[in-house]
């Protein structure tokens, strides 16, 4: 069975509320304005949701490579939607706040907004973030380590920030000067 796709229900039909076919989606590069722009929280909880969900997490599983998770506005979509997958955990988060946070850790952070770049990112070691599914369920996830380091980094692309805004010093100059030298990045009209 196809990531995506699930068995029909009893009886044959397919009932499912959202679409069958998900899409793998083109990702927003820094300098596109989306990615400057706090997310809208979603009020409709609708088969379109349930797609642009389904949407993030093909997303998510089409690079061979791996990737941690992706935020909404990364697909030029303006919602407070995100979706995660590591090794320690799958899921989407909508209408996400990061509501603990707890000791500290720096490692190495990369975006799929602002390609073959990674810099050393200071986090909270230890985050409760809480939200609530495609159907509106209450979700609050705690997690330590690389998924909380995901899990803050998705929801900074809803407020408007990518990671490198968290840099200092030579790290954020060096980022700097990369992302004006890249023949990716998206440039003023």
């Amino acid at each position: 069975m196809s990531r995506g796709r699930h068995p029909p229900a009893a009886g044959g039909r397919d009932r499912r509320p959202y679409r069958v076919g998900v899409t793998v989606r083109t990702i927003r590069r820094y300098g596109d304005p989306v990615l400057r722009t706090p997310a809208a929280s979603v009020t409709n909880f609708d088969d379109q949701l349930r797609g642009l969900v389904a949407d993030l997490l093909e997303t998510i599983d089409a690079d061979p490579r791996g990737r941690a998770g992706l935020a909404a506005p990364q697909l030029g979509v303006g919602l407070r939607v995100f979706a995660y997958a590591t090794a320690a955990g799958r899921g989407h988060l909508i209408n996400p706040t990061v509501t603990h946070r707890d000791g500290e850790q720096t490692g190495m952070e990369a975006c799929l907004s602002v390609p073959g770049l990674s810099y050393p990112t200071t986090r909270a070691a230890r985050v409760t973030v809480t939200g609530v599914d495609q159907h509106g369920a209450p979700v609050t996830v705690t997690e330590t380590g690389f998924l909380a380091r995901a899990l803050q980094h998705e929801v900074d692309h809803l407020d408007g920030m990518v990671y490198l805004d968290r840099l200092t010093g030579d790290a954020r100059r060096q980022a700097l000067r990369a992302v004006r030298a890249a023949p990716w990045v998206v440039r003023p009209r």
